[in-house]
């Protein structure tokens, strides 16, 4: 068995039937990781710690002791914050700073046994899509390292398609963990705000942020869902015969050619599976997201973070925060909102409002048209070349690279639904992801829905970390 293409819950399955060790895993992905740094997945990796948890984790398993993640490594967004290792929410100002506690998230992974293997690369404070970072250096697609892997969460999907880790813990604001698990080849859940906690988490939005996993297969995001929220009921088996999808309109063109050609496919294999499509116009929808999505964001930002890092004890006000910035594209957003370009109180209050109808539109579509959940593409097009930070080529026209790639994901994120990504397959070589929206709290149902689709979806072929 290749212990670097094993996902949790083989791991799992492997550890508790003492066929494998956690330190034999751990060696394994400590050689991995050291072959493929060149990727810049991982902004802080310490081996022989990392070797130490294995061995503690080894003896807990001989004395009988069993809990769900009990030896398996999980890497973390350094947004997040873990004991023993910094935390720099990927900005100078916070670089090599060590929390005093973990978050709640890593409370949990820790109570069930995980280990954590170290802090993953993302996009500077989370403000961005492309994880071209000035302090830590761009992180690189497994798939082609001249391109992008997606952001903000961008090094936790690195480092997962790459096989040094099987599951990384990232968040998602506006398609955070989604697009880099959609780019990447891989599978991203985000949660329905509220149910995964973010306390201990270098914030942008309470109303909007979450965090969720990115693994190899819908089973280990369920298994890890439940970790983190507690949730006790297994995925209940959902058959595809009779299943109603709603293919929301505005989600589906433009796409770049190659992303539609995958997704119709798919289509087509869960139309022959039986499910049932309903086209769902929803109207107004990139309208409302739009008046939810920057002022929501941008004012909460300034509110949230200052709250962490008091709480947090961080050891710097905003100010300083904002002032070590080193990504030019941060660097002027964040600026902006100590100023002149901070969003007036009255602004925030009317999006928030605004939201509430976009949660009406959600709802509304899903009750009226009788479906399940909503499938699109995750992303319009492929993974962009890295460098393409303003603009992207897309359709032969340059398009804004952060709009662009969150077209589709920050509807459902401004309205606080649960999501999920699959990948559906190659376009020129690069993976293409499908995405499903549920209503608000459906989590596990949306997890059991997904699970029936991957199972009818072709498997990715020449993976990275089967080479």
């Amino acid at each position: 068995m290749n212990l670097t293409q094993s996902g949790v819950v083989e791991l799992r399955r492997q550890l508790h039937a003492r066929s494998v060790t956690s330190t034999e895993v751990v060696e394994a992905l400590i050689s991995r990781t050291q072959a493929h740094g060149a990727l810049n997945g991982y902004v802080a990796f310490d081996a022989d710690a990392l070797r130490a948890q294995a061995r503690a984790a080894d003896a807990r398993i001989a004395a009988g002791e069993k809990l769900p993640l009990l030896g398996v490594p999980i890497a973390l967004k350094d947004n997040i914050d873990a004991v023993g290792l910094p935390s720099a929410a990927g900005t100078g100002a916070l670089r090599g700073k060590r929390p005093g506690a973990d978050a709640e998230v890593v409370s949990r992974l820790r109570a069930a046994g995980a280990l954590v293997a170290g802090k993953t690369n993302m996009h500077e404070l989370a403000l961005g899509i492309t994880n071209n970072n000035a302090v830590t250096g761009a992180a690189h697609n497994p798939w082609d390292a001249t391109r992008i892997p997606g952001g903000s969460s961008g090094g936790s999907g690195v480092v997962v398609a790459a096989g040094l880790v099987p599951a990384a813990i990232g968040t998602d604001t506006g398609g955070s963990v989604r697009v880099p698990a959609a780019l990447c080849g891989l599978v991203g859940l985000r949660p329905t705000v509220g149910r995964v906690s973010g306390r201990g988490i270098a914030p942008i939005s309470t109303t909007r942020d979450t965090a969720g996993p990115i693994a190899r297969s819908v089973a280990d995001c369920a298994l890890l869902d439940t970790v983190l929220t507690g949730a006790g009921e297994p995925l209940a088996a959902v058959s595809l015969k009779g299943l109603r999808l709603g293919l929301p309109s505005p989600y589906w063109d433009p796409l770049e050619s190659g992303v539609r050609v995958v997704v119709n496919a798919a289509v087509d294999r869960l139309r022959a599976s039986g499910v049932e499509f309903v086209e769902v116009p929803m109207p107004g929808l990139f309208e409302l997201a739009g008046a939810v999505g920057f002022p929501v964001a941008l004012f909460e930002f300034v509110r949230d973070m200052t709250d962490y890092l008091g709480y947090a004890n961080r050891g710097i006000d905003l100010k300083q925060l904002v002032d070590g910035v080193g990504s030019p594209d941060v660097a002027g957003l964040a600026r902006s909102l100590l100023g002149e370009g901070a969003v007036p109180e009255s602004v925030y209050l009317e999006a928030l409002k605004v939201r509430g109808q976009l949660q009406a539109l959600h709802a509304d579509t899903f009750s009226s048209a009788g479906v399940h959940a909503l499938l699109f593409p995750t992303t319009p097009l492929t993974a962009a070349p890295i460098g393409q930070d303003e603009t992207v080529l897309f359709n032969g026209q340059q398009c804004p690279t952060f709009l662009t790639f969150i077209r589709n994901t920050d509807p459902g994120s401004n309205a606080g639904i649960p999501g999920i990504t699959l990948p559906a397959g190659l376009s020129a070589g690069l993976p293409v992801g499908l995405a499903l929206d549920g209503p608000t709290g459906s989590d596990r149902r949306l997890l059991a829905l997904a699970a029936a689709i991957e199972a009818v979806l072709p498997p990715l072929q020449a993976a990275p970390w089967q080479r």
